[in-house]
């Protein structure tokens, strides 16, 4: 059974007719995300973040999380990261992190640090400023040109790929591709931010990051929090299939980011850099 679709009884009206039928959702549960942290003889355990995602690939999002948050930095940073039973029957929705007693963890820091959240209460430049405390030192890597026919070619390239979205039509996609246009990874979930922090999750296990030699390609808009994780991951160029909004475009000027959006029917538009 696919963890991230389910099939429900609905009425369909079409060509002047009412039948019976079923239809597959895209499935949305919540995840509480943990930290186990401490020295190896004082263990304690830190309740993080509570958020609807879709099942699937949730060691990834919690390691994302983490990361893009600049709460671990490296892979080393994490000693484990799986699924707990805190009550029956639901622990799928409960992940605990186990973090590396050599890493410095205060959760009083983080009562409100969380930038994930287009309706967190701040704008501007207060937020540039917070993501900037915490972003890695800027790779010196150049980013190879990219050709506009390479740039067009990304979408399609995505949406095959993209099975469970082609059923269910309520999943956002993050791909991950090289500088000559290989799909690397690709990850649903019904929240964008779900959907890339589980992209940059996977290539920090994988031990992949920085991904500066990278391109990430989004099947919706491009928000301020996307472009923040992109940043925190040292991701170079960021093409959106949907639009930027004015404060993504402001963190792609200020972290050297080449943004691009309204990607799709052969045509794209440039907000920061260049090809």
């Amino acid at each position: 059974m696919d963890e991230k679709q389910q099939h429900i009884a609905l009425q369909r009206f079409e060509n002047g007719i009412l039948t019976q039928t079923n239809d597959a959702v895209s499935v949305e549960e919540p995840l509480e995300i943990q930290v186990e942290y401490g020295p190896a003889d004082d263990r304690k355990v830190q309740s993080l973040s509570i958020t609807m995602r879709t099942p699937g690939n949730d060691p990834e999002l919690a390691v994302g999380f983490l990361f893009t948050e600049g709460i671990i930095h490296k892979k080393e940073d994490v000693l484990s990261a799986k699924h707990v039973q805190t009550l029956p029957g639901v622990g799928s929705n409960y992940i605990q992190v186990s973090l590396s007693p050599n890493l410095q963890f205060n959760p009083i820091q983080l009562q409100r640090n969380f930038y994930t959240s287009s309706s967190c209460g701040v704008c501007g430049k207060s937020s540039l400023d917070s993501v900037k405390t915490q972003m890695p030192v800027k790779s010196k890597k150049t980013m190879p040109a990219l050709s506009p026919e390479l740039i067009l070619s990304l979408p399609k390239i995505l949406r095959e790929k993209q099975e469970t979205f082609e059923s269910t039509g309520g999943l956002h996609a993050s791909g991950l591709f090289d500088a000559k246009g290989n799909l690397l990874h690709l990850l649903e979930d019904v929240g964008r931010h779900n959907a890339l922090d589980k992209l940059i999750g996977r290539a920090l296990m994988s031990g992949n990051t920085p991904l500066d030699e990278h391109i990430l390609l989004l099947s919706g808009r491009a928000s301020f929090e996307l472009m923040q994780k992109a940043g925190m991951a040292g991701i170079p160029v960021v093409c959106a299939v949907g639009a930027p909004s004015s404060l993504a475009v402001e963190c792609a000027k200020e972290f050297g980011i080449t943004l691009m959006g309204f990607l799709r029917d052969g045509r794209f538009n440039i907000y920061n850099g260049s090809l």
